[in-house]
């Protein structure tokens, strides 16, 4: 029997994720969030206040060279576990998959590092504002780059790496304007 696949002919429904689909593969724990894509209410949310209080807590133990290299890794990482965790749950773009969110808040978390509560709770709205209503370039992106196979995990990763920009583009022109 040939792998399940997500392409728009496929027969079979989209599948659910839940503890044992999240621990059956690596990719699949990470695409998850390590549980957080598991919350039955806003997932997308919880990975992004998972990746706060992850990147805080990093910070006690890498210094930002290390974090920055952390960051680095976290995309292709993120790409391939996006990719892998989309094909087996047969959804081009689960909402289950928080890795996106993970990944591209420590990217703003760490160019915004050292701010203090406010800057930091401000990035978090902006970035849940982006990712959620995706103005614009958001939309664009998760428009242009949907997809199956590698082209899925891009996909994913690429409308909250936007977000991820336009977020410090905004808390930027805050900072100069005020």
């Amino acid at each position: 029997m040939p792998p399940a696949t997500c392409a728009a002919d496929d027969p079979l429904p989209p599948r659910r994720p839940d503890a044992a689909f999240m621990l059956s593969h690596p990719a699949h724990l990470v695409a998850l969030g390590f549980g957080a894509g598991l919350a039955p209410f806003a997932p997308g949310t919880c990975g992004t206040v998972g990746a706060w209080i992850a990147f805080l807590v990093l910070q006690h133990w890498l210094d930002a060279g290390q974090i920055g290299e952390l960051v680095v890794l976290s995309l292709p990482l993120g790409w391939w576990a996006c990719s892998v965790t989309a094909r087996n749950l047969r959804s081009p773009d689960p909402s289950a998959i928080v890795w996106d969110e993970i990944a591209c808040f420590w990217i703003v978390l760490w160019v915004l590092m050292p701010a203090g509560w406010l800057a930091q709770l401000a990035a978090f709205l902006l970035f849940r504002l982006f990712d959620m209503a995706k103005p614009g370039p958001m939309g664009w992106a998760d428009r242009r780059f949907k997809g199956v196979g590698w082209r899925g995990g891009f996909g994913i990763m690429v409308d909250d790496l936007v977000a991820a920009f336009c977020t410090l583009l905004v808390l930027a022109l805050w900072r100069t304007l005020w």
